[in-house]
């Protein structure tokens, strides 16, 4: 008799689409051609950085991605979702249950402790104000700001001050996280510890993608998109040689 062939172990589904544009485009009034019929997909648990010069697009593409505008023409969907076929009251509720936004100068409440400011990021999503603040300590937790639960912006660095920020965004566990000049507004070593958190947040399981113009940074993650007059003249993965210690 022929012996059983064992049951091949089932191939590990692929990474659900998060992000998907085709053809996307952006004019403004006067002719203005914020983005060219960008096409670009971005998969569950990428880490990718969307990188250019300041009126290369990448703003535009931000606002898109993060269904706070929507394109002339062509599609774009976000966990699934046709962008373009959504109404206003849908498009807000796909925002708040899919995507964490956080920003270069933080726009923290100032009268109000990190818990509040953090736990502001579920007022719309009908979470009692206990669970709210019981989501927001462990938002908190998870940037390593437990020790900082009841301070106020003034009494925070920049540095936690952009954790707090992170904290907000993440304690909704949206599934995209969209950092628009993380580190601008910090010194060298906060904005390191910022990008270290990032790495972290993507580790965990969160897709993340940082909107920079700071070259350095877009070369230490994995996947690089660069823009260009509303274009995307590159797409790059991989990492990136340094020349840190190698004789000049």
């Amino acid at each position: 008799m022929t012996p059983a062939r064992a049951a091949s172990p089932a191939s590990p589904l692929p990474p659900e689409r998060v992000v998907e544009l085709r053809d996307a485009t952006k004019t403004y009034p006067g002719g203005v051609h914020a983005l060219r019929a960008v096409n670009l997909s971005v998969d569950e648990g990428e880490l990718l950085a969307v990188v250019g010069p300041s009126g290369s697009g990448k703003s535009t593409m931000l606002n898109i991605m993060g269904t706070l505008d929507k394109p002339t023409s062509g599609t774009v969907r976000i966990a699934g979702h046709d962008v373009t076929a959504l109404s206003d009251n849908r498009l807000s509720a796909l925002r708040a249950r899919h995507i964490g936004f956080v920003f270069q100068h933080f726009h923290l409440a100032a009268g109000r402790d990190a818990v509040d400011n953090v736990a502001d990021g579920l007022l719309y999503a009908g979470v009692p104000l206990r669970e709210r603040r019981a989501r927001a300590r462990h938002a908190l937790d998870r940037v390593r700001l437990g020790h900082r639960h009841s301070h106020t912006p003034n009494e925070l660095s920049g540095g936690e001050k952009q954790r707090v920020a992170i904290a907000r965004a993440l304690v909704g566990e949206p599934g995209l996280l969209l950092a628009d000049e993380p580190t601008g507004a910090l010194d060298t070593a906060s904005g390191e510890v910022v990008m270290d958190l990032l790495r972290e947040l993507n580790e965990a399981g969160t897709t993340i993608c940082v909107i920079t113009h700071d070259q350095e940074i877009a070369d230490s993650l994995p996947r690089r998109v660069r823009f260009k007059d509303g274009e995307i003249v590159a797409d790059e993965r991989g990492t990136v040689p340094t020349t840190e210690g190698v004789p000049g």
